[in-house]
């Protein structure tokens, strides 16, 4: 296997993309990594996306992005796997140099939400859970955390408002994110008024519809150091399962894929958890924090909300996360989540995140989520 880098990065602004379609946003993403990494021409294009079928009536997609972006006749596939769709196309990018196959990349995350009515977009984002044992019974996603939530709040005696650092910490640091879509502070008074959507998840609990892209250049370090680029090495690249209903698994408070991805990744890497910087995890929900953090390992079963409250995750605290505003405030464009958080991890590593930029950063691990935790794919990259 090669030493695998990231060369260059692109993003488009997430938000409200009303007079830009599917395919251009993706096309802008790529073409805006490629002048990062100054490469003309890639061997191929993963475009990772969850909803086109759903809400653009478009299959097909990686193949009509490459054309879009000049690049007709490249190798272009499409990888699906909900909501963590675009980590999934960067480790399939990264597989591919690795191997020895391919020598220049690109993993793209594209999304397009906010066309569709809302029910519409509620019902084809409800199509990562089980659409026979959860889905056919009526219940949405947000419905799905909102019972998770309710559950950890009963086995572990917390109240609402102790969730409310994840929202405040991911606001503070978005107002600085010229990409983000919500670049506004909160109060956890903010947090507590907020309205109810799934009690008890609240609006503030849960990131918001959006469309967007990013995307990376993956090629041998060895390649980038020829070059001269700023490269930034993928450490190690892996993928956990679980059962897709939460009632079928063996611990229903417990993400075991994020267990399985990380553990992998380590051993991959060599390093351990004490030597990340950062982590940028999969904020869809406030829950969902809470529960990555302690399926990674980074607190005991029933303490992430606590690293929360004593501000554990902030800039300057013990373990950052969501440095440049998380899913939560950076927005959700599902199929694209996965690569902003690599983007900007990206950034960290590089010394370009700007007034959120971490001092002495050298290790950061991301973390994206697929449904409910049923497909979990954790990178770790170093500067």
């Amino acid at each position: 296997m090669r030493d695998v880098s990231i060369i260059g990065i692109g993003q488009v602004p997430v938000g409200e993309h009303w007079n830009k379609s599917l395919r251009l946003l993706g096309a802008e993403a790529v073409l805006a990594s490629l002048a990062d990494a100054r490469v003309e021409r890639p061997e191929a294009l993963y475009a990772g996306n969850m909803l086109c079928g759903q809400l653009s009536n478009q299959q097909n997609l990686a193949a009509l992005v490459a054309d879009y972006a000049g690049l007709r006749g490249i190798e272009a596939i499409r990888t699906e796997a909900a909501c963590a769709s675009g980590a999934a196309a960067v480790r399939m990018g990264w597989m591919a140099v690795a191997s020895g196959l391919m020598d220049v990349v690109v993993a793209l995350g594209v999304e397009k939400m906010t066309d569709a009515p809302g029910g519409r977009t509620t019902t084809a984002l409800a199509a990562a859970a089980d659409a026979v044992y959860e889905g056919e019974h009526g219940i949405s996603f947000v419905a799905l955390n909102g019972l998770l939530m309710r559950r950890y709040m009963h086995e572990y005696g917390y109240e609402h408002d102790d969730f409310a650092g994840f929202s405040v910490n991911a606001h503070a640091n978005a107002v600085h994110n010229p990409n983000a879509m919500f670049r506004k502070a909160i109060s956890p008074e903010a947090y507590r008024r907020a309205k109810m959507i799934s009690d008890p998840v609240s609006l503030l609990d849960s990131s918001g519809i959006a469309d967007g892209a990013a995307a990376v250049v993956l090629a041998p370090t060895a390649h980038a150091q020829e070059r001269g680029l700023p490269a930034v090495r993928v450490l190690a690249s892996s993928v956990g399962t679980d059962s897709v209903a939460i009632h079928d698994r063996h611990e229903t408070l417990f993400l075991s894929a994020a267990e399985i991805s990380v553990q992998r990744a380590l051993a991959q890497s060599g390093l351990r958890l004490t030597d990340m910087d950062f982590f940028e995890l999969h904020d869809a929900f406030t829950i969902i924090a809470t529960l990555s953090l302690e399926a990674a390992g980074f607190a005991p079963r029933g303490q992430g909300v606590r690293m929360a409250m004593e501000g554990a995750i902030a800039l300057d605290g013990s373990l950052p996360i969501s440095t440049m505003g998380g899913l939560k405030a950076r927005g959700h464009p599902v199929g694209a989540s996965g690569v902003y958080q690599i983007v900007e991890a990206v950034q960290q590593l590089r010394g370009e995140a700007g007034q959120s930029q971490l001092p002495h950063c050298r290790v950061g691990m991301t973390q994206s989520i697929g449904g409910s935790g049923a497909t979990i794919v954790t990178h770790i990259l170093g500067s």
